[in-house]
């Protein structure tokens, strides 16, 4: 059984995480397309195609990482031209039947064997709220109508874009959409015409659109870890599991984590520090004297100094927090926290949610962040500032606080 995984997008709505493809953002130290990888193989499947852009920069990525036992071959799509495309990129190597599924979305190994268990078949999810994706019509245990995105879907399956298929699909043309790009989905109404295809409801399954859906990923591999403790804890600490703390990591006296928590390799974390549950603090992390960590992700070799508190947070590699930065996580009326993204105020569905910062991002002592805010790569958010709007790709942010509050 072969597989195709997606992964040629561009991630333009996942700044200021996207200079790399969403699929390489790492939780507990591995890229999440890894975990795809595992998934498919508990699954049954070993040999794996990725669709990556021109540059190929999954593979150069995945050549650093310990990957299961399976046979990867990686097909460029010259030219963003959609899903469709990337897929078609893929026909050469293609044998007659094949899953494909998105490399930006998580797809848990149980739903991937349901998707296998019936030929033709989508997967779907029951949501809510299920506007902001494109749905399927049932009829029995088929598919009647794929509808796209609609501020009234006619009905709550959500497409997750994970289809088990065959190169029949080849057979028939399709037309750019609306938006210039050849769309898999019209693949699967074509198909969907012609003969029956099964759905499956899906049961874990994240989606993958905005920097602050890791945040779900992160929570969902966190409950499943077991306590494994290889670095050294000083005296004074209290652990409740589950915790895994790597090789060389140092938890120093008074530190109290309350799991399910994840800490990297070669790590200092402390003294007095408070790490509170679903928080994933990567390798060569520095964490100070007096900082709070709640539901938050940590990304490789990043400095949070002493009386920092982060919570519902994303930051990223390489970053420094300086002393008494404070990541405000809820509005004062308690409604969803919005952000802004390419211009537009999204709902994040987050009644609780920081502040995302990009590789390399610095502040200064005493900055306060509101709820939202996502900072750019490489910027500096200097001393005694309150940020209240998104700070641009290498910009320099200095507005002292007490000017804000005297033009209120």
């Amino acid at each position: 059984m072969q597989a195709v995984i997606l992964a040629a997008g561009e991630s333009s709505r996942f700044w200021p995480l996207n200079k790399k493809h969403k699929s390489l953002f790492k939780i507990m130290s591995q890229p999440l397309i890894c975990y795809t990888l595992e998934n498919l193989k508990k699954a049954g499947i070993i040999e794996i195609i990725i669709v990556q852009k021109q540059k190929g920069d999954i593979e150069s990525e995945l050549k650093q990482c310990e990957l299961p036992r399976v046979r990867i071959k990686y097909v460029l799509q010259k030219n963003p031209l959609g899903t469709g495309d990337a897929l078609k990129a893929a026909e050469r190597h293609l044998k007659e039947r094949f899953l494909v599924l998105n490399g930006d979305d998580f797809y848990e190994t149980e739903d991937i064997k349901k998707c296998l268990s019936k030929f033709p078949a989508i997967l779907v999810k029951e949501m809510v709220n299920p506007k902001n994706f494109g749905v399927i019509v049932p009829a029995k245990n088929y598919v009647k109508e794929i509808v796209e995105k609609s501020e009234k879907p006619p009905a709550n399956l959500v497409n997750i874009g994970c289809y088990f298929i065959s190169k029949t699909i080849f057979e028939e043309k399709i037309k750019k959409s609306h938006r210039g790009e050849y769309e898999i989905i019209d693949y699967i109404r074509n198909l969907n015409e012609k003969t029956k295809v099964y759905f499956l409801k899906a049961q874990n399954w994240f989606p993958l659109s905005y920097p602050w859906d890791l945040l779900d990923i992160n929570e969902y591999l966190l409950e499943n870890i077991k306590t494994k403790i290889r670095g050294k804890i000083e005296k004074n600490c209290h652990i409740k599991p589950p915790v895994v703390i790597g090789r060389g990591t140092v938890i120093k006296s008074g530190t109290y984590i309350e799991g399910p928590v994840y800490i990297g390799k070669n790590c200092q974390i402390g003294p007095n520090c408070l790490i509170r549950p679903f928080s994933s603090i990567d390798d060569d992390c520095t964490i100070g004297q007096g900082v709070e960590i709640k539901n938050s992700i940590i990304a490789i070799n990043s400095h949070i100094s002493h009386l920092n508190y982060v919570a519902d947070s994303i930051i990223g590699e390489n970053c420094n927090l300086g002393a008494g930065t404070i990541l405000a996580n809820l509005r004062f009326d308690e409604k969803n926290i919005r952000s802004a993204v390419k211009g537009e105020l999204v709902d994040t569905q987050r009644r609780k949610f920081g502040a995302v910062l990009g590789k390399g991002a610095k502040t200064g002592v005493n900055v306060s962040i509101m709820p939202g805010v996502l900072i750019g790569e490489n910027s500096i958010v200097g001393p005694h500032s309150l940020v209240r709007k998104n700070v641009k790709d290498n910009e320099v942010f200095y507005t002292k606080a007490q000017k804000i509050i005297n033009a209120i």
